[in-house]
């Protein structure tokens, strides 16, 4: 079973506060980015993997789409989506990606947010998606990127030119890290680009498109945190096909 850190009190609280679980997708900075990848959700049958709050399985529905089953493995996520949730068309269940069972050919759409990432096996996870997915169906997900995730823990360092970089960590060494957020020991699992890109490929995906998002200069301006964001990608886009 994955660590389940969304549960633990001190992190829920935290987590809770962030601007994008207090704004939604507005509070992401990389929603206008990732809308360009999704294809019309209308009229199709989405999985929400790893759905939080409910955010992207409630625009979803917004949409048009014809229904969205959001899976999340955290009771403390469901619990809100349902609570925030009055749409006979949207299901939310506890599920872990880890052991994941979807149906064949249930779903037009996966979608995943940021949740990947805490996969041991990204292999069998993308297999379960690829055979749940009707002909032509895609997949469009994102993840910390993996230069973010061999990043060492965030200290900045000169490069002896007067400038700043990130220091990244035995990039090419996969498997588990982990970190303080919100609480201590956070378990995630390092994949290189060209692992996430090659198991997908593995599993009889097509790959249609790779985004590394950078904010740009006016949501820098709007949030002056995201500037550091530019020494390094923090997030990996990526939009699939069956």
């Amino acid at each position: 079973m994955a660590q389940n850190i969304y549960d633990h009190p001190d992190f829920f609280a935290g987590y809770s506060q962030l601007p994008r679980q207090v704004r939604g997708l507005d509070g992401a900075p990389e929603w206008p980015a990732i809308r360009a990848l999704l294809p019309d959700p209308g009229g199709r049958r989405i999985v929400d993997l790893g759905c939080g709050f409910g955010w992207a399985s409630r625009w979803f529905r917004e949409q048009g789409a014809a229904s969205v089953l959001g899976l999340d493995l955290s009771r403390n996520m469901i619990a809100r989506a349902r609570a925030d949730t009055a749409d006979a068309a949207i299901e939310y269940r506890i599920a872990d990606l880890d052991t994941l069972q979807l149906p064949a050919e249930a779903f037009d759409l996966a979608y995943s947010s940021l949740a990947f990432h805490y996969v041991r096996d990204f292999g069998r996870l993308a297999r379960v998606i690829h055979q749940a997915l009707a002909r032509g169906g895609r997949l469009v997900f994102t993840i910390e990127h993996p230069v973010f995730m061999a990043a060492a823990q965030p200290r900045w360092i000169s490069d002896g030119q007067g400038r700043q970089t990130w220091p990244v960590n035995q990039y090419a060494i996969e498997g588990e890290r982990r970190t303080d957020w919100y609480t201590k020991g956070v378990l995630k699992f390092h994949r290189t680009l060209g692992t996430t890109l090659n198991t997908l490929i593995d599993a009889g995906f097509h790959i249609r498109r790779v985004e590394e998002f950078a904010p740009s200069a006016e949501q820098v301006r709007q949030m002056p945190q995201l500037k550091e964001e530019l020494e390094r990608p923090m997030m990996l886009m990526v939009s699939a096909s069956t």
